[in-house]
Parts: structure tokens; sequence; C-alpha cells
């Protein structure tokens, strides 16, 4: 599993990790339980992009200055763009199913901000020992590749299949494992995940919520993964594009929520991009498809299919 990212810049990506989970867990946390609006939202998620690209600006001149070559460091940088806008575009689904989850358990305002600050650091500890077993599979096995290729090109076709197709949250195994194994009281205990009901101690519904927000997470990992390892091999690119894009997912929800309406075509976008990296990954022994086109193609999709949305919205 080698890279080409020198051994600093590892321990500089895992500050930019720590302090960003500061700034979530310590910072924010003072601000106590309140509804997210859409300004808030939107200059937070402003804020994670802007962190992403100066990481992404520094791993660029990190490059330079290890290879002495800046076409090298171009290409790399590009790598880690397009593995980020494809993980970016691939979350809107997630966050569709986590309003989904929210609707569903009646989760109060005030709480969703909580439930996604730790659902994400569960996501970044889980994705992570994905992608690093992923990256070994893929060192020790090639023909994985074409494995992960045919799994993306048939979630594709399934995803175009069942857009226009209404989400029941009951039909999820997630859920439907987790209340056999959980016990969970009827009310909500304020912020408290566990309560006391009948002198029993049992989990409220938050704690189910946020189970079910990791696991959900980990499923769509399954296709988001494969997907950047269509773009690079190289797994800080893959670990670094996959951890910043979560990072920026609590900000993202909190701003689509209000416009969920808006993007009521998008699945059919994501379809398209991932039958589009499974074919890329597909046909890697025989033809190599330029990062520069990959991430031409997945902003092509994703801004025909907003502007398609946005002139068939059902509010317009």
């Amino acid at each position: 599993m080698e890279s080409i990212a020198p051994l600093w810049l590892w321990g500089v990506f895992v500050a930019f990790v720590l302090v960003a989970l500061f700034v979530d867990f310590v910072v924010l946390s003072k601000q106590g339980a309140h509804e997210v609006g859409v300004r808030e939202a939107l200059y937070w998620s402003l804020a994670w992009v802007a962190v992403s690209l100066v990481f992404n600006a520094l791993f660029w001149w990190a490059i330079k200055d290890t290879t002495g070559s800046v076409e090298v460091a171009n290409e790399k940088a590009l790598e880690f763009l397009t593995g980020y806008l494809i993980e970016k575009s691939l979350a809107v689904d997630n966050i569709f199913v986590f309003l989904l989850i929210f609707t569903y358990f009646a989760v109060p305002p005030t709480f969703q901000k909580r439930v996604l600050m730790i659902g994400i650091l569960g996501a970044i500890v889980l994705r992570t020992i994905m992608i690093l077993v992923g990256a070994w599979l893929l060192d020790q096995f090639h023909w994985i590749l074409y494995v992960f290729g045919a799994f993306l090109i048939l979630t594709g076709v399934k995803m175009w299949i069942g857009a226009d197709s209404e989400s029941n949250l009951d039909d999820n195994p997630a859920l439907k494992l987790l209340r056999r194994i959980m016990p969970v009281s009827k009310e909500y205990d304020g912020e408290k995940f566990w309560t006391v009901e009948n002198g029993k101690k049992i989990a409220t519904p938050l704690l189910m919520v946020i189970a079910l927000v990791a696991m959900t997470d980990v499923i769509f990992a399954v296709d988001s993964i494969p997907a950047i390892f269509a773009i690079t091999k190289d797994p800080f690119i893959v670990l670094t594009s996959n951890v910043f894009a979560i990072l920026g997912l609590r900000a993202m929800f909190f701003l689509l929520q209000a416009a969920a309406s808006r993007f009521h075509l998008l699945n059919y976008g994501l379809a398209v991009i991932l039958v589009f990296i499974g074919t890329k990954m597909m046909l890697i022994d025989i033809f190599k498809i330029p990062v520069s086109v990959s991430l031409g193609v997945v902003m092509g999709v994703l801004a025909i299919t907003m502007v398609w949305s946005a002139k068939t919205a059902p509010n317009t």
C-alpha cells in the first residue's frame, strides 16, 4: 500500500482532522442544542470546502517538493479533487436517507446537529478501516478492480431504476437489526442516549438514530469507496478525499434540508456517475480514461442534473 505522499503529510492530515473534530465537538458544542439555519449551514459548507482546497494546495506543493515534478503534482492534486467531488456528490444520497431517518423518528431539529456530529466521527473511523483494507486487497489482487467496477455498474443501474420510488425505512435492514438487539423507549429524554423506564435502563430513540446513521453511512461507503479507487489507488488520496468530504457532510445536510425537493432528479445523475466510474474501472487495463476527463464528466453530469431538477421542481 505505497503512497506518493511523504510521511510528514500524513501527520499534517491527522492534525487537520483533529482540529476539525475539536471545532465540532468542543467549540460548536458550547452553542448547545439549537436548530441550524440555512445561513449558518452555508457558511460552514463554504468553510469546509475552503479547508479541503487548502489541504489540496498543500498536497500539491508536497508532491512537487518530493518528486520535483509539476506534472506529477498536478496529476495527484487533480486525483484528490476528483475523488473529493465524487464523494461530495454521492454524499447527497446519504443526506436524503438521513432526512428520512430524522423524519421517521421525529428527531427534534435542536438535536439533529449532535446526531450528525457523532455519526460523522463513527463514519471516519469505519471508512478509514474499509479504505485501508480495500487498498491492501487491490495491492494483492488486481482482479478485484473488475469486481468493484461491475458492482458500481449494477448499483448505478439499480439506482436509475428505483430513482422515482419512495424510500421506506421499515424495510431498512440496519433498522431491523437494531430493533432486535436494542430495546428503545418511545420518548426522547433531552439529548440523553439512555433513560430509565420501569426501573430498567434502556436506549432512547436518539441512540437508535445515531447508530442507524453510522450504519447507513457504512452501507453507502460500499459504493463510494470503490468509486474513488477507480480514480486512484493511492491510499492517501482515497482516504483524505473521503474524510474531507465527510467532515463537510453535517453542514451540507442542513444546507440541503430546506431544498431537498429541488434535487428530486439527482439520483439519476448519481446513477450515471456510478455507471461511468464502474466502466472506467472495467476498462483500466485496456484504456485508462484521464483523470481530467473523469472530473469533467462528474461535474458535467451534476450540473445538468441540478439544472434539470431546478426546472422541473414540483414547487415551480
